[in-house]
């Protein structure tokens, strides 16, 4: 009797759809069954993998849960030598740092299924071009004109974006986050886009923005710092289409620093079907199917052969070719046991004391105490 396995993902279609697509496909080529089911955005950013871990055999994951899930020893590593072949092609067609970023102490703990940082969106109905430089973002917002994703755990990405960007990135040893000036220097270019902008936006997250810059009558025409949503480029998918670039930068600096998304596929420790539950991670992590069934399906893939296909970028708006420079450029979060509570309260810090309009260095001493006592656990 072959394995019915259960598989836990997030609620959207880029999460969900290509996971159905892949599954379907696979059952026919193996015999396998795979049920999938969903959670919130909010939900896969700060539910813990553990408890995950106990009730499914396949777990999309974030990268940054790593450092806790390896203390917790509830996922199973990959890298299997009898499988080094395949697991190279997948490592070598990564894009960007999407397969470092799930290595952890020496084991690779998840394979890269989504590829994902932030990104500029756009109305290419309403702009004849992305716009270059984050200065006339700035104008943008005070015209009403521009949005920005600031519900947590984004205001804090565009923070991490910002400072990578600017040449002073934030430390992912610790004890402090970021050197006070340098801290003080970001807040003050976000407290710039946001103050012409909606309060509604600190209560927003991507998906929120993207659904509400798809409407035909929306005063939103562009967003500066994004998670990028392939979705939203393809022709019905909102009333209106929204293109994809490389994120806005300053003083001409290229596109770098962007804080990467994106997820991977893992598998529980507690699985009683461990071998075919890998055996699917590597399948679908493959460029074949990445540039095939799992973008055709919805998905948002991982793979370079994905990326550079014709196929997968025109009906996308060329959503891949144009923002990956962003991705390649991306900067790896803190990934330690720890920082995911860090990444919570982190950006609650940043979005209340923008909104109330607490000092700049009373708000970088509140990270820094709060990044330095994550390491404490």
């Amino acid at each position: 009797m072959m394995a019915k396995l259960k598989g836990m993902t997030w609620s959207h279609p880029r999460g969900y759809d290509p996971m159905i697509a892949c599954s379907k496909v696979w059952r026919e080529k193996t015999g396998v069954e795979i049920g999938w089911e969903k959670r919130s955005l909010q939900d896969f950013e700060t539910y813990p993998v553990e408890e995950l871990a106990a009730r499914y055999d396949l777990i999309v994951i974030d990268h940054p849960h790593v450092g806790q899930i390896t203390r917790e020893t509830c996922l199973l590593p990959l890298d299997d030598a009898e499988h080094a072949d395949e697991i190279a092609a997948i490592a070598a067609g990564t894009v960007g740092r999407s397969y470092q970023s799930y290595n952890w102490q020496g084991r690779q703990w998840a394979f890269p299924l989504d590829a994902a940082t932030q990104v500029q969106a756009y109305r290419p109905d309403r702009l004849n071009a992305p716009v270059k430089d984050l200065a006339d973002f700035v104008t943008l917002a005070q015209e009403g004109r521009a949005i920005l994703p600031m519900r947590p755990p984004h205001s804090l990405m565009t923070f991490i974006t910002l400072a990578a960007h600017l040449g002073t990135p934030c430390s992912i040893e610790g004890p402090d986050f970021i050197a006070k000036a340098d801290g003080e220097a970001v807040l003050d270019w976000i407290a710039r886009l946001v103050a012409g902008m909606d309060v509604r936006c600190c209560e927003m997250d991507p998906i929120a923005v993207l659904d509400l810059m798809g409407q035909p009558d929306s005063r939103y025409v562009a967003a500066p710092f994004i998670y990028g949503y392939v979705n939203y480029s393809f022709a019905g998918f909102r009333p209106a289409r929204i293109a994809f670039a490389d994120m806005p930068v300053i003083d001409g600096r290229v596109p770098n620093g962007s804080a990467l998304g994106g997820t991977g596929i893992a598998v529980s420790a507690h699985t009683q079907a461990p071998e075919e539950a890998k055996a699917f991670a590597r399948w679908i992590a493959g460029g074949p199917v990445q540039a095939g069934i799992y973008a055709s399906g919805n998905g948002q893939p991982g793979h370079a052969d994905a990326w550079i296909s014709d196929a997968v970028n025109t009906p996308a708006l060329d959503f891949y070719r144009s923002t990956r420079a962003t991705l390649e450029g991306a900067y790896v979060r803190p990934r330690h046991d720890g920082y995911m509570a860090f990444q919570s309260d982190a950006s609650a810090v940043i979005s209340d004391g923008l909104r109330t309009g607490e000092r700049h260095t009373v708000l970088i001493d509140k990270l820094n105490r709060r990044f330095a006592q994550s390491f404490e656990a």
